[in-house]
């Protein structure tokens, strides 16, 4: 599996707002600027992450994003899943119902369906508070 560009941005986004711990909102440019990402690509991440109710927007002078939830309730996990045609390490869990033409003879098709629910496991059970703790890190290397 590959995480897009989308996917990791909209991560970096999340953690950004996450990092704001006093309510505000924060300006699309004012994050574009500190993420290093242009403008017209984080308003379509932005987007996407404000429709699913994972970000609050607010138009107009003072406007900008911020968290819907405190950083806890994310996971990197559910993030991903947003922004992701697919989370699968491999093409033939994808699928209709995970079975492919192959799925009765294939003995490699277990192995990656087994990888697949200790990757979606790891990043369901890390959030955005995680990622903000530098234990998080240390613990991880």
């Amino acid at each position: 599996m590959i995480i897009s560009t989308k996917g990791r941005y909209a991560l970096r986004v999340m953690l950004a707002l996450a990092e704001i711990q006093d309510g505000s909102f924060v300006p699309l440019k004012e994050i574009a600027e500190k993420e290093d990402i242009s403008l017209k690509y984080l308003e379509s991440i932005l987007v996407i992450l404000s429709r699913a109710g994972f970000v609050d927007a607010l138009r107009g002078r003072g406007g900008g994003y911020r968290l819907a939830k405190a950083p806890a309730d994310y996971t990197v996990g559910n993030i991903l899943q947003l922004t992701e045609s697919t989370m699968a390490s491999v093409s033939c869990p994808e699928c209709a119902d995970g079975v492919c033409d192959r799925s009765g003879a294939c003995k490699t098709l277990p192995l990656w369906k087994g990888l697949d629910k200790v990757v979606a496991a790891y990043l369901d059970a890390v959030t955005l508070e995680d990622l903000m703790d530098p234990a998080f890190f240390e613990s991880n290397r």
